[in-house]
């Protein structure tokens, strides 16, 4: 009668007793990957404290690279604890010129509520998202602090970039054509209507709303860039 053991086999080592290692070229892309993601890291971290840290040598050389890291996403705002109520209801709508291929002229179509799309998408929603609620409100806000109301002329250097922003968010929306014709112009129309006082503060009635529409802005293939 033969007799049966558990021992295992010479020579044999058993799976949980075998030490396993990533080969040289997986460890030269994970330590590569590491690397990356802590430089560009550290970048991040240090454009965000030049840009909230005081004036200094560096804040001023590289102005432009800091805001066009932190602005618009990371905008660091201190409001957290004495926050400013919204007064203004703000309604921004779009329209554009498109031309045919045939060279026939251009044709102005209707206006297109963007704020009405962001109030559609979150009414109703129990868990809306920050772009439905603050992407297009911040663009404009970024538009208004940036411009002078009387001609809408850029009063900085963020001034064509809050244009290019504004832009870019409607265009993604409506599209390079509209009834197969390719879109040429755009122009923005901004509502602003003060919210109403309680009935029991016994303050006066808000003004009439006020209409405010910028200048058309030729749409080329650049601006259309990395949008889906």
């Amino acid at each position: 009668m033969t007799e049966t053991t558990d021992r295992p086999a010479r020579g044999y080592l058993p799976a949980e007793g075998r030490g396993r290692g990533w080969s040289r070229p997986a460890q030269l892309v994970i330590g590569l990957a590491a690397a990356v993601l802590l430089s560009g890291t550290g970048l991040f971290l240090a454009a965000v404290f030049l840009h909230v840290a005081p004036a200094n040598s560096l804040s001023r050389k590289y102005r432009d690279e800091v805001d066009g890291v932190v602005y618009p996403e990371f905008e660091q705002n201190w409001k957290l604890f004495a926050p400013n109520p919204l007064q203004q209801n703000i309604s921004v709508d779009a329209r554009v010129r498109t031309a045919a291929a045939d060279g026939a002229d251009a044709r102005t179509r209707d206006w297109v509520g963007l704020t009405a799309q962001d109030l559609a998408a979150v009414r109703g929603n129990p868990a809306p998202s920050h772009a439905d609620q603050n992407l297009l409100r911040r663009a404009w806000d970024f538009y208004d602090g940036s411009h002078d109301p009387q001609d809408e002329k850029p009063l900085g250097s963020r001034g064509r970039l809050a244009e290019q922003y504004l832009m870019r968010i409607a265009l993604q929306r409506i599209g390079r054509a509209v009834d197969g014709e390719r879109v040429v112009e755009i122009e923005f129309r901004v509502t602003s209507t003060t919210v109403p006082p309680p009935s029991w503060s016994g303050e006066a009635a808000p003004p009439a709303p006020k209409v405010r529409e910028l200048p058309w802005w030729p749409v080329e293939d650049e601006d259309y860039r990395g949008l889906g």
